[in-house]
């Protein structure tokens, strides 16, 4: 199950994150500056996140799980091979792309509550950490072959329209495999632990229970001072086609590198996360404060240095920070938690995208503006630890 959600989000990424590595030049090419870049893309990440805190409760309540899966994923396979159409369509381009940006990253807020609660329960069997870890990796692995077929069709046609429209087939291959999936695991309830049905269920078996643990808000406050240093790839990837230091159809392997350091900080962390605990989450603020000033240098190797930075953040950021949030929060309000955690993401990516399209050309200033802002994940991170290590103690006992 866990391996057929893996290869779900691989057939998925190549689409979504495809689109996603040349979001930047396409807002730039239809009259886009880097503000506008930067609030576009910021603002996709928030609603992406942000509108989970609907989806999450939403699912919990009607336990509709598949239905808001299915839906989701619906929405980012037609949204981005649409993207083709924007160059054609005059002046509204610059709108239209906007539109369609944002509703991937809807659908991504739609399905993601609702499929992590199914993957949780899935991984539970086999180690959290090591379950999200997997499935990471291979969604990253999508990410990593996206940019590399979009950058395939640029250089063959040397524009970009078709890279966007050569995305429905992965599409289309995606929803098949989710339809398989769905009907041979209708109800992925069958491989949660007996401690998540004690815990997880009211004393009836009727409502969930009433609050999130304490430990939670912390860890989403943290997520939130965490994503609002976080530079947008829609930033990075405008910086470096403005600078001249890689040509357009190069753009997608600058992407491909971060989702390969993404994929391959998502196992080591996830590994360590289940064998030695929540203390490699540490190591998150300390890598998101090395982006701006790598990624929006002129030195190539810097940017390189910097993306492979960013996805390594990234790919902790979607698998073990995730993986930590199910170990916190009982199986009944998983969805809810996601969707609560989600909007912190949000609130944090949106506040990222102004900020780091605001200070582009102020680059002193935006690097001291995320170290601060790190400084405050770090806190927020070490006291969910000490938090979290005392109730795992106390529940020893």
């Amino acid at each position: 199950m866990v391996a057929g959600f893996g290869f779900l989000s691989l057939a998925v990424d190549i689409v979504s994150d495809g689109g996603s590595s040349l979001a930047g030049p396409l807002l730039g090419q239809l009259g886009a500056s880097a503000l506008v870049v930067g609030l576009v893309t910021g603002a996709g990440e928030a609603i992406g996140l942000g509108l989970r805190l609907a989806t999450g409760p939403w699912a919990d309540r009607t336990r509709r799980y598949w239905t808001f899966t299915v839906v989701g994923y619906a929405l980012t396979v037609i949204c981005i091979p649409l993207l083709a159409l924007a160059p054609f369509v005059g002046g509204a381009g610059l709108a239209v792309a906007s539109i369609l940006i944002i509703g991937d990253r809807t659908g991504k807020a739609v399905r993601s509550p609702a499929k992590t609660v199914l993957l949780a329960s899935a991984a539970g069997s086999v180690g959290r950490g090591r379950g999200f870890a997997v499935h990471k990796a291979l969604d990253q692995t999508g990410s990593l072959l996206g940019p590399l077929v979009v950058a395939g069709v640029i250089a063959l046609t040397t524009v970009l329209w078709p890279a966007f429209a050569v995305l429905a087939v992965p599409g289309a291959l995606a929803l098949a495999l989710l339809a398989a999936i769905r009907m041979r695991v209708p109800d992925v309830s069958v491989y949660d632990t007996k401690l998540d049905r004690a815990v997880g269920a009211a004393a009836d078996g009727s409502d969930p229970p009433p609050r999130l643990p304490p430990t939670f808000y912390p860890f989403a406050a943290a997520a939130f001072a965490a994503n609002a240093g976080l530079v947008t790839y829609g930033v990075i990837s405008f910086h470096v086609t403005k600078a001249g230091l890689v040509p357009l159809s190069a753009v997608p392997l600058v992407y491909a590198a971060a989702m390969a350091a993404g994929a391959i900080a998502a196992l080591a962390s996830g590994y360590v996360y289940d064998r030695k605990g929540t203390n490699v989450l540490l190591a998150l603020p300390f890598l998101i404060a090395l982006v701006p000033g790598l990624a929006l240098s002129n030195q190539i190797v810097a940017v390189i240095v910097g993306v492979v930075a960013w996805g390594a953040a990234s790919g902790i950021q979607e698998s073990t920070v995730k993986a930590m949030v199910a170990d916190l929060v009982p199986s009944a309000r998983r969805a809810t938690a996601y969707g609560i955690f989600a909007a912190f993401e949000g609130a944090g990516a949106l506040v990222g995208g102004v900020l780091s399209g605001a200070l582009y050309e102020r680059l002193g200033v935006l690097i001291l503006v995320v170290i601060l802002l790190q400084a405050c994940a770090l806190v927020l991170l070490v006291l969910t630890v000490r938090k979290q290590r005392r109730r795992d103690l106390t529940a020893a006992e």
